[in-house]
């Protein structure tokens, strides 16, 4: 996750403005770091325990990281809501990416292990949630693509969901980007199971009453503490739509192919959104 799109004017931050602002500022922001290291706290036995009965697979933690997530939506105050159907059988994820909250959005409406760029792992606050969510981190380096396409085969032997953003950049949430169809190789090799499948993900997000409908987008270089303080301090909230599509069969498909396919049902959602003002 990294806020380089710069096409389009990043939104002021203004934080919180007076004393009630703070005071939700705390009201939220407190329980909502305390649900996340208790959260970190108690996956780690979890998991121990996991890999005695279960391997490499993840029955348990999956659903633990779902609960999480939505905890600390509900401390936000941010509602959120799926419509349709995860996939069932082998596969991966991909969803159009507007913003640090999407890893909790996203995890809310489906157990999934996000696929991310390695810098990420080391940036302060998103770390914790990485660690909670199994991300899985990637170099963008071509010598390292066998490698990787290996370690994606090798997770979704395991039954994990994998999920990435093939944008390559978070957004204001008002667009998709065009995608990018690197990573759409690594789901392509041959010892992968049969039937496998991508499912297209929309996560359209509602500003706040009168505010921006950019509010949850975090793009450019708008820095990421301001802008949770702003989320955090927002005297209402809005919500957001994480829409499941139909999957799309890996089968009889190159990466282009796919990545044209999973992008033409994601963008169709955001064609209708009104422009910002």
């Amino acid at each position: 996750m990294s806020p380089t799109w710069r096409e389009a004017e990043p939104l002021p931050l203004p934080g919180p403005q007076g004393l009630r602002d703070w005071l939700r500022v705390i009201r939220r922001g407190v329980p909502a770091v305390l649900v996340l290291l208790l959260g970190v706290a108690l996956i780690l036995p979890l998991r121990a325990v996991e890999r005695l009965f279960h391997g490499p697979r993840r029955p348990w933690t999956g659903p633990h990281v779902q609960v999480t997530c939505r905890l600390v939506l509900a401390c936000i105050g941010l509602r959120w809501r799926r419509e349709g159907r995860p996939m069932r059988g082998p596969g991966a994820v991909v969803a159009n990416h507007s913003s640090w909250l999407d890893i909790l959005t996203l995890n809310a409406a489906l157990p999934v292990f996000f696929v991310s760029k390695a810098e990420v792992a080391s940036w302060p606050g998103i770390n914790i949630l990485t660690r909670v969510t199994d991300t899985h981190f990637v170099a963008r380096d071509p010598r390292l693509a066998r490698a990787q396409a290996a370690q994606f085969a090798a997770r979704i032997r395991a039954g994990h969901r994998l999920l990435f953003f093939p944008e390559g950049t978070s957004t204001d949430g008002r667009r998709v980007l065009p995608f990018k169809p690197t990573l759409f190789q690594g789901f392509l090799a041959d010892d992968l199971p049969e039937g496998l499948a991508i499912q297209p993900v929309s996560a359209v997000y509602t500003a706040p009453p009168g505010a921006d409908p950019r509010f949850y987008g975090w793009w450019a270089d708008m820095d990421l503490w301001p802008h949770l303080l702003t989320v955090l301090a927002a005297k209402r909230h809005g919500d957001v739509a994480v829409r499941l599509h139909p999957p799309i069969p890996v089968a009889g498909k190159d990466r282009k192919s796919l990545s044209a396919a999973c992008y033409s049902a994601i963008e169709t959602d955001f064609r209708a959104l009104p422009e910002p003002v």
